[in-house]
């Protein structure tokens, strides 16, 4: 058995934004705001380090800092998701056993990307590290970002073979079709979570998918969806999703500014005090930023209307 055999991540679980101050510097301020906002807005998990968290251009100290904030501010509330990973399976192993070590209720791992791996490589990489750590891991399927797509039978080889590799989310496009087939191959033995921002995320709950890990701007919207389909009311839920999918559809514009437009909204809340992006990501431009406005003009967003959160 691995050690938090008893979380079952479903739902709504958010990647968690990095906010900047205007020196670039982390703004833990911010941070804990942010971390109020979504544990307010109710969602089943919070992820950490993801693509959507710009861990790539994250110090080592900077990734210590927010895993203690972070943890500090959640306690025991919901699992914390760590992204975690490398480009080879030694730097790989260090990752996910810092992880592990600070608080990680669970690893999503993307495959190595530097050298582009074959299937048995791919495999031998997860079988690894779960040989290792005693946590659940999640497979990031995610070629768009890695340019590694995994297949289906190297997936299905890997739960079968490894105890604790449990999840995997689903990023190949298009995901719901990807998400279903993996559901059907592996028998519910895995998990399966859709991804990319939740811009399928009503196809995907119909391809069966346990929830999915969108940026963090918007939690409350993909909830209502999630539980109205949940209950039984497509029809609401469709309704609910398709409404807000030309603005949700925003945040996954290729080209380098889709992460300034997760940290504009918030900045627009009062939850982070800049938009600003690390490089290589790119800063909102005034056409970008006109979308947005047409966007939200008759779109109500909890980040938008909660106001200013107290922080010490």
């Amino acid at each position: 058995m691995t050690k938090n055999d008893a979380i079952r991540l479903k739902g709504v679980c958010p990647i968690l934004p990095t906010p900047f101050d205007e020196n670039n510097h982390l703004d833990e301020r911010s941070l804990i705001r942010e971390v109020r906002f979504l544990l307010e807005a109710g969602v089943q998990g919070i992820a950490l380090f993801g693509n959507a968290s710009e861990a790539f251009a994250l110090r080592a100290g900077e990734k210590q800092r927010i895993s203690d904030l972070v943890r500090q501010t959640v306690g025991q509330r919901v699992p914390l998701v760590y992204g975690a990973g490398g480009t080879g399976i030694e730097p790989a192993l260090d990752s996910c056993l810092w992880a592990q070590e600070n608080g990680a209720d669970l690893l999503m791992i993307m495959p190595p990307y530097m050298i582009k791996p074959d299937g048995q490589r791919i495999y031998d990489f997860y079988a690894a590290l779960a040989g290792v750590v005693d946590i659940p891991i999640m497979i990031q399927d995610a070629p768009g970002a890695c340019g590694v797509n995994i297949p289906v039978p190297v997936i299905t080889r890997l739960a079968r073979d490894c105890e604790n590799i449990q999840y995997v989310k689903a990023e190949a496009p298009p995901t719901f079709l990807k998400a279903k087939e993996l559901i059907s191959a592996t028998e519910g033995k895995l998990t399966v979570f859709g991804g990319l921002n939740g811009a399928s995320f009503y196809e995907e709950l119909c391809s069966g998918v346990a929830g999915t890990m969108p940026a963090g701007e918007f939690p409350d919207i993909l909830l209502d969806v999630y539980e109205r389909f949940m209950a039984g009311d497509r029809a609401a839920a469709k309704e609910k999703f398709y409404r807000y999918l030309p603005f949700i559809r925003l945040g996954t514009t290729p080209g380098g500014m889709a992460m300034a437009v997760h940290k504009e909204v918030l900045r627009r809340g009062g939850i982070f005090s800049t938009a600003n992006v690390r490089n290589p990501y790119l800063p909102a431009n005034d056409t970008m930023l006109a979308l947005l406005d047409d966007m939200l003009s008759n779109l109500p967003l909890m980040a938008l209307s909660s106001g200013e959160r107290a922080c010490p």
